[in-house]
């Protein structure tokens, strides 16, 4: 009786933080500390309502830690099997260590609590999963634009190493360099020209370098975010369809189950109704002769 009590409690319980009214007030919280934190940064904001803002990141941090403690007894074990219910166990178990001493640092972490909302708007936490379900193929993207700019480097550092050492001295200054003209920040007044004026022909260099890894290699990281994203919402109208018509299914089994027992009932109806049909007609009949 004991478990079936305590189970029916963490049911409710459950069905109570996670819904929409509770999880909307927990993002309303979210934002409230990000404003706080933010204030704190500024030195007349601190000075004037510095035990405001305290305060404040105390009944927070506490409305964390109670909204974690209802889950994980609501949940029980069940609650570590969402990466998203680890994450924001981790986030909230950082805001619990002291602050002090060589967890200093850790002060400056605290601003990490408003990555909660990745875990709180569906919308964003369906953009983290598309991405990461992108990372297997971002990898050998990366992979390759890793083979482009060894290449590249190796053929620079040994085309330019002498003339422009600051730039081309070494592997590492030339992988450096390459970063630059990738991000097509200064590379032609800062790089490319200067190199230009001793090595007339050096252009084929730095544009055949920009056109593969600026406008190819970057743009399939594009491509396939935006394919990942795009299957990802596919999965979920599919999911949608099926939730759906399991439950078109389910009333229409309703709808006959319903069906049949009004049809046996009446059956039932009939079959009693019946016999004293028949003893009437017979009364009848006898009254006639």
């Amino acid at each position: 009786m004991q478990a079936s009590e305590s189970a029916g409690l963490r049911q409710r319980l459950a069905e109570w933080i996670e819904s929409p009214r509770i999880q909307n007030f927990i993002i309303a919280v979210i934002v409230l500390n990000a404003i706080t934190l933010g204030l704190e940064t500024s030195t007349t904001v601190t000075a004037l309502a510095g035990g405001v803002l305290s305060t404040i990141e105390a009944v927070v941090l506490g409305i964390f830690v109670i909204e974690i403690l209802i889950k994980l007894f609501a949940f029980g074990p069940r609650f570590f099997r969402s990466s998203w219910n680890v994450f924001d166990f981790m986030i909230v178990g950082i805001a619990l260590v002291p602050a002090s001493g060589p967890f200093a640092i850790l002060r400056a972490l605290r601003i990490l609590r408003v990555l909660r909302l990745l875990t709180k708007i569906d919308r964003l936490r369906h953009i983290i999963e598309s991405l990461l379900k992108a990372i297997p193929s971002i990898g050998w993207i990366v992979f390759l634009l890793l083979m482009v700019f060894y290449i590249f480097a190796v053929m620079g550092t040994q085309l330019f190493a002498d003339s422009f050492p600051e730039q081309f001295g070494h592997l590492g200054l030339t992988l450096y360099s390459l970063f630059q003209i990738m991000t097509l920040e200064s590379w032609s007044q800062g790089i490319a020209r200067p190199v230009m004026e001793i090595y007339p022909f050096a252009w084929l260099y730095f544009i055949s370098f920009i056109l593969i890894t600026a406008f190819v290699v970057l743009n399939l990281f594009i491509g396939i975010i935006v394919s990942t994203m795009q299957e990802k919402h596919y999965e979920e109208e599919a999911e949608r369809s099926a939730a759906t018509e399991e439950r078109a299914h389910r009333e229409r089994e309703e709808m006959l189950e319903l069906i049949r027992d009004m049809s046996a009932r009446l059956q039932r109806l009939e079959a009693s109704s019946a016999p004293a049909s028949a003893e009437h007609k017979g009364a009848a009949d006898g009254e006639k002769q």
